[in-house]
């Protein structure tokens, strides 16, 4: 669906991936209604939207507020015309404890952001989406859906809820004009976890955090690839090396890959100094390495093509695992 014209609802429209997909819509020509708790980051957006500030258009709402939710519909046509597609962006994560730990408190506030909340707007808006020519629902989900992290079991679960509610209605809307998409973002630089109320004592990091943060995914790059990810139709889409990478591991090594997070990923300079082979031989086949991290490489993977199954040592955290290897046919 070209988004060029078109009536776009984004939720967490203010900060960070909500923020530059508005910002990216509207480039494109798309008329935005922005949703976010936060008047004053609704208009930060606004105001960084340039000459296209025009087409934007913000909203107080909490989407956990189904009366709340309930009535924007209305609203948003009433300003802005007939809805075309909507972006559920808006997520928390939760306090970084285990479940033992966690209280019901903070249980019941990341199920109702980052499940009940993109639940209650595809209920409010489907119907509006099905009396239209062409239609669109993206879901922002999570590497943590499919990547345990120690500390984030909660978040995980809501996002792969929100994966298994995507791919049912997609199901069901099948021979409907409205197509689906599913999102996992890796690293993304977001301020996600101060405006999830997450703090880190004194807030400084270390220098493994300030090299580590400097490989994430720009949210910028990330708002450019969820718009092209509507326009291509696409089902489901990665954001950033790091969850192609668990994506793949997930599906092949299911167990090695639920105990990355508690290993030391190598740097570059460790992995040639193991095999300084593995590096020529990643930059002169043919071949795709999608499990290999992009630091390994000169430049990330390219698409995938079509496949048939290989078998390669992939040097993946501080040890040597033998894994399938995706190789690209003749």
């Amino acid at each position: 669906m070209k988004v060029h014209g078109k009536t776009i609802v984004v939720t967490g429209a203010g900060n960070g991936i909500g923020r530059e997909v508005a910002l990216e819509l509207l480039r494109r020509g798309a008329k935005v209604a922005g949703l976010d708790l936060k008047h004053e980051f609704l208009e930060e957006t606004k105001s960084l939207a340039g000459e296209n500030a025009k087409n934007f258009l913000g909203f107080d709402a909490n989407i956990t507020d189904r009366n709340r939710v309930d009535a924007l519909p209305a609203e948003i046509e009433t300003e802005l015309g007939k809805i075309d597609a909507l972006i559920n962006v808006a997520g928390i994560i939760q306090p970084f404890v285990k479940i033992n730990e966690l209280d019901f408190e903070a249980i019941d506030r990341v199920m109702n952001v980052n499940f009940n909340g993109p639940l209650n707007m595809i209920k409010a808006f489907l119907p509006g989406l099905l009396a239209r020519p062409e239609a669109h629902i993206l879901n922002v989900s999570s590497m943590g859906s499919y990547a345990p992290v120690p500390g984030q079991t909660l978040y995980g679960s809501t996002k792969a809820a929100l994966n298994m509610l995507t791919e049912g209605l997609r199901s069901e809307l099948k021979e409907t004009n409205v197509g689906l998409t599913l999102v996992w973002p890796g690293a993304i630089g977001t301020n996600i976890t101060a405006n999830s109320g997450v703090s880190f004592g004194s807030g400084e990091l270390t220098e493994a955090q300030k090299k580590a943060a400097a490989r994430v995914t720009s949210p910028s790059v990330a708002g450019k690839l969820i718009v092209d990810a509507i326009e291509a139709k696409a089902h489901r889409i990665y954001v950033g090396s790091d969850s192609k990478l668990m994506g793949y591991l997930t599906r092949l090594a299911p167990d090695f890959a639920a105990n990355l997070p508690r290993h030391h990923r190598p740097t570059r300079y460790e992995v040639e100094r193991q095999s300084p082979s593995l590096i020529r031989e990643v930059q002169e086949s043919r071949c795709e390495y999608p499990g290999l991290h992009r630091s390994f490489l000169p430049s990330p993977p390219k698409r995938m093509q079509r496949l048939s199954l290989g078998c390669s040592s992939l040097a993946i955290s501080h040890r040597w695992i033998s894994i399938p290897r995706l190789r690209r046919y003749p």
